[in-house]
């Protein structure tokens, strides 16, 4: 027992330190064949770099075609669920068509109403092609698509182009442009006549001196001299004769003027005090009549879009003196660019409820003619986009009507 002891133990000291001393054998052997084997860095460098990439690409591509749940086990799609966006699919219509050829005479919101419950939601949708060189501009003649993929999200694009973008022409045609966002045709006559100024246009703007010859009121044809009247010559500019205050409801400070369209002057001498010519007259000019250049700066391209922070105002003026408004009638509201409004945001319009009298007690058979005076519910009437903004007012015009609406109707975030 005693010699076996003796050559077990040194059978145990022994055997550790050679397998380290094997180990560092291979390791090193491992390290000298590979060092040898190892390709050229520069030759081996583009096959390395490039299979990552079309693995990713495939698997982006595939991707597209999973369900979140098989995306989450393939392990594609890595982010948790909690912060997933909901599928887009929610935003279409049921009636939505898979395909639309674009007519000439169409904007970009009726094109979207098409599509979509909601069509300021279009961006959400909107997939662009980035080859072509303003991907964002719509022509009639092009043919949108509609596509759903099996993770629920859905997206509208460009299947087919229309010949409006083929550059160069072999033939002198007539070259459609793009389609608009909004029906422009509506503001247009707003924009160069306005109904409606703002306080600074209407204390700001350059007014009416006197008029040649000393005429008491000028018509079409006559001369006017204008001052504070900085414009080159032939410069047009919109007469108006500003009429009654357009107060905020909510703090009674005047924020705007009505307005009427009286003329239109064309500059025909540039000086300290201006000279102009009267053309287009609607009415006579009087001393103190302002002028509003017909240069608009309202953007034309501009994207229907929710506002970017809650909006809760009203109607406060409209256009052309209306006493109700429809569908492409031109509205103030009484709120700007210090809340959060700018071109191309849609607000939804709720009609005031009216008062009641209330003249019913607690019992069917009780009536009292002194009763309390009860407003009714607002009611949605309609939607609105923003065109121009001012810092406490803008300009809307209503796109969607499904409901007379006036002054003191309610305006507010669509969504």
């Amino acid at each position: 027992m005693f010699f076996n002891q003796q050559l077990t133990e040194p059978r145990v000291f022994l055997t550790v330190p050679r397998l380290f001393v094997l180990m560092a054998f291979f390791s090193a052997a491992l390290v000298v064949a590979g060092c040898k084997s190892a390709p050229e860095p520069m030759a081996e460098a583009p096959v390395a770099t490039a299979a990552p990439v079309a693995d990713n690409a495939s698997a982006g591509a595939e991707a597209n075609d999973m369900t979140a749940t098989e995306a989450a086990i393939a392990g594609i799609n890595d982010a948790p669920a909690e912060t997933q966006a909901a599928p887009t699919t929610q935003l279409l219509r049921p009636d939505a068509p898979m395909s639309y050829t674009v007519k000439r005479g169409d904007t970009l919101w009726d094109i979207s109403a098409v599509f979509l419950k909601d069509p300021w939601f279009w961006p959400e949708i909107w997939q662009i092609n980035p080859q072509v060189e303003n991907p964002h501009l719509i022509y009639p003649g092009d043919v949108l698509s509609l596509a759903v993929g099996a993770n629920g999200d859905a997206h509208v694009y460009i299947s087919q182009y229309s010949g409006a973008r083929l550059q160069p022409r072999l033939r002198s045609e007539a070259i459609e442009g793009p389609i608009d966002n909004i029906p422009f045709s509506a503001i247009a006559a707003f924009l160069s006549k306005p109904s409606v100024l703002t306080k600074d246009q209407a204390l700001k703007a350059p007014h009416i001196l006197g008029f040649r010859d000393h005429h008491m009121i000028a018509g079409t044809g006559h001369e006017i001299y204008v001052r504070d009247l900085n414009a080159p010559l032939n410069q047009r500019f919109a007469v108006m004769h500003v009429g009654d205050e357009i107060r905020d409801p909510e703090d009674n400070k005047v924020v705007g003027y009505q307005a009427a369209y009286v003329a239109t002057a064309v500059v025909n001498a540039p000086g300290d005090v201006s000279k102009a010519i009267l053309t287009e007259g609607s009415r006579e000019a009087v001393e103190g009549d302002r002028l509003i250049s017909q240069e608009g700066d309202v953007p034309l391209t501009f994207q229907p879009h929710a506002p970017t922070s809650p909006v809760n105002g009203q109607i406060i003026g409209i256009a052309d003196d209306a006493t109700q408004i429809g569908q492409y009638q031109v509205v103030v509201v009484n709120r700007g660019a210090k809340h959060g409004l700018a071109p191309g945001a849609v607000l939804a319009v709720d009609q005031r409820g009216e008062l009641v009298h209330d003249k019913y007690g607690r019992a069917p058979w009780e009536t009292d003619p002194y009763g309390k005076m009860v407003r009714l519910p607002y009611e949605r009437a309609g939607t609105m986009i923003i065109f121009k903004v001012y810092d406490r007012v803008s300009y809307g015009l209503v796109i969607g009507a499904r409901g007379p609406m006036q002054v003191a109707d309610r305006v507010y975030n669509a969504q």
